[in-house]
């Protein structure tokens, strides 16, 4: 990894390396200048979120900018004090440590910069708007695919399913657990393993299912809480001596590799994290946020998706609705793992 940089000079050099889609011509027209502290450029939602929000933020007239935290707490950190310094029209957050994260939080808003807070919740403190998927509601859909595939298998829903949560610290992972396991307390006759992939670790994710499939050779199917998770897991299979589908395997996220694994057979459903709504989602509401306007509660259609606005304590709160993808619908583009975000312009909220 580089060397962190303190300067400003270092950091607009970062800035310029990390991205921006928007040419000089086009920033002049601009309303002013947002910056992304994307937490990894490690997997392709991530690299996919910068496409998608510089695209819907430039609907609405900001240029945005974004910074690689590269995983790393103390980077993030260091790039929110030069961020504060360049006095930005705001913020847009995905935080590496969710913890640490609140300090960095209360000191743009001290300095008069919003904060939008993308993807990875954060209750401790104050922000101006968050834009979340249902995770909830996504380990619900979850739990609804699972029970049918094991109906379709069984003619009841009975067997064994293998669980590998993401880093027990995320609370993302944490809510999917919560709705799935309440949606299948449904059936009794459903034996769950849990266990989490530290880190979020593919290499973490094999290693589990490789242990658990020793230990518990029944287990009909897995439920991973990522698609890069499901990758590590179907490749345990394939060296198993294993065929598509002799043990089922279930994700969340929809990322192109989760819809490429549907495509070969590994993969029987993704429910999607809708990464491009919940980009939209800030994109509808910036100016309102730049603006410090007061953002009214309610129902939302974000591309196209009925996504609910509720103010919680710690802010403005729009959670966006999942979808399962099956082999019947993995090619629609509707889904971010197919790559092609809505050409449709996004408009403010008044």
């Amino acid at each position: 990894m580089k060397p962190l940089m303190r300067s400003i000079t270092g950091t607009i050099l970062a800035i310029a390396l990390a991205a921006t889609a928007v040419t000089a011509a086009a920033a002049a027209d601009m309303k002013g200048k947002i910056y992304y502290l994307v937490p990894t450029l490690l997997d392709e939602f991530q690299t996919g979120s910068i496409d998608a929000i510089t695209k819907f933020m430039g609907d609405v007239g900001y240029e945005v900018v974004a910074l690689d935290g590269q995983n790393r707490t103390d980077l993030q950190l260091s790039q929110i004090d030069d961020v504060i310094n360049l006095k930005p029209s705001a913020v847009i957050l995905a935080a590496v440590d969710f913890d640490a994260a609140k300090t960095g939080i209360e000191k743009m808003r001290a300095a008069g910069i919003p904060v939008m807070i993308f993807d990875r919740q954060i209750t401790s403190t104050p922000s101006d708007l968050t834009s979340v998927a249902g995770t909830v509601e996504i380990g619900h859909v979850a739990a609804e695919q699972i029970t049918r595939l094991l109906t379709e298998k069984y003619g009841s829903a009975k067997g064994k399913v293998l669980q590998i949560l993401g880093d027990p610290g995320d609370p993302y992972t944490l809510e999917i657990q919560q709705g799935f396991e309440e949606k299948m307390a449904a059936n009794p006759d459903v034996t769950i393993i849990t266990h989490p992939a530290m880190q979020w670790e593919a290499t973490n994710a094999g290693s589990i299912a490789q242990d658990q499939l020793l230990t518990n050779p029944d287990i009909d199917l897995i439920f991973v809480h990522a698609a890069h998770l499901a990758v590590a897991v179907a490749a345990v299979l394939e060296a198993q001596g294993k065929k598509p589908g002799d043990v089922m395997l279930v994700s969340s996220n929809g990322a192109p590799v989760g819809l490429d694994l549907i495509r070969k057979g590994w993969e029987q459903v993704e429910v999607e994290q809708p990464m491009y709504a919940q980009a939209a989602a800030l994109a509808m509401f910036a100016d309102k946020v730049v603006n410090k306007e007061k953002i009214e509660p309610g129902t939302y259609d974000v591309t196209g998706l009925e996504s609910v606005l509720t103010i919680e304590d710690w802010g403005p709160n729009i959670k966006i609705p999942g979808a399962a993808i099956t082999k019947d619908n993995v090619d629609d583009p509707k889904f971010w793992g197919n790559l092609k975000p809505p050409s449709e312009p996004v408009k403010s909220v008044e």
